[in-house]
């Protein structure tokens, strides 16, 4: 089969734009959460794009992200179901940095020194033992830390309005 120069040409264009986009560090919808760290899609992302592709309905991802915060040990510190321990709860409305998808996932990649660091300031207050440790290189990939987040909302039990953060007349 032969192929023309503005073939190649277009080709060339084409591929251009396609990497265009990860250069800019869009994520593309989709990505296969398995197969990237937290780490990375946090790097990769730019700042507001992160966003659970679970909802907090389904009883299968939340059953997975209970098991899943059991094992990673959040719950050594959060208790057992987000409640509390030596640590503030996580399913109040009480977001210490803010309770967007976005803010959580890096939160709980970066840890919350190396949030700060990034610009992120505490906008609610809790009393809190010790700084958040960086998870992101403990758990395996994005999609376990996207399912752990997704149980911490199903059981989320504050005020409704701030679920995801505080509203947006705030």
């Amino acid at each position: 089969m032969k192929v023309s120069r503005s073939q190649i040409a277009m080709l060339v264009a084409l591929a251009s734009l396609a990497s265009f986009g990860s250069v800019l560090g869009d994520t593309p919808a989709s990505v296969d959460y398995t197969k990237v760290t937290p780490v990375d899609l946090e790097k990769d992302t730019p700042k507001g794009q992160l966003h659970n592709p679970y909802k907090d309905t389904q009883t299968d991802i939340v059953a997975q992200g209970e098991t899943l915060f059991r094992s990673y040990s959040c719950s050594g510190c959060h208790g057992g179901s987000g409640g509390g321990g030596m640590c503030p709860p996580v399913t109040n409305d009480t977001w210490v940095y803010g309770g967007d998808d976005d803010t959580l996932f890096r939160l709980v990649t970066l840890g919350s020194d190396a949030l700060q660091k990034e610009g992120y300031t505490r906008i609610g207050h809790e009393n809190v033992v010790g700084p958040m440790p960086p998870m992101g290189p403990i758990i395996k990939n994005a999609d376990d830390l996207w399912k752990i987040i997704t149980f911490i909302r199903a059981h989320y039990d504050g005020d409704p309005s701030y679920k995801y953060g505080a509203p947006k007349s705030q």
